[in-house]
């Protein structure tokens, strides 16, 4: 069972930058398929960028390509997700997600219940 926190959220003005980290309790999470999900108020849940169990190969959300980029820093054991040129339109509760996931085919990356581990969640507010 691996634990995930997620920190790093808080309110940044149009324009500003956030880095969000999520860190996993145990060695294994080094080689886990991790993802970011967000979820605004009054909207479902939806996927932003996730991570290959190599650490290689990333995936990312139409909307984000470009200004977010994810990646894993090994030396903490977490999987971070830097993001530039914040809109308001970003602005909601962010999850961590990750499983013990061999493939690189987008619709399993890209969908929520390929994750059996999920993250609390940090506020992202991004104001106009």
């Amino acid at each position: 069972q691996v634990r995930l926190v997620e920190t790093g959220g808080g309110l940044v003005q149009a324009g500003g930058s956030l880095r969000l980290s999520c860190a996993g309790s145990d060695d294994a999470f080094a080689s886990y398929t991790t993802a970011w999900f967000r979820q605004a108020p009054g909207k479902e849940r939806e996927f932003v960028a996730g991570l290959d169990w190599t650490g290689s190969v990333p995936f990312y959300t139409d909307s984000v390509k470009g200004r977010f980029t994810i990646f894993r820093d090994y030396a903490n054991n977490t999987v971070d997700l830097q993001m530039t040129s914040l809109k308001p339109e970003d602005t909601a509760i962010y999850y961590c997600a990750a499983d013990a996931l061999v493939t690189v085919y987008p619709p399993v990356i890209m969908s929520g219940t390929s994750y059996d581990y999920w993250g609390q969640g940090t506020q992202v507010t991004v104001s106009s």
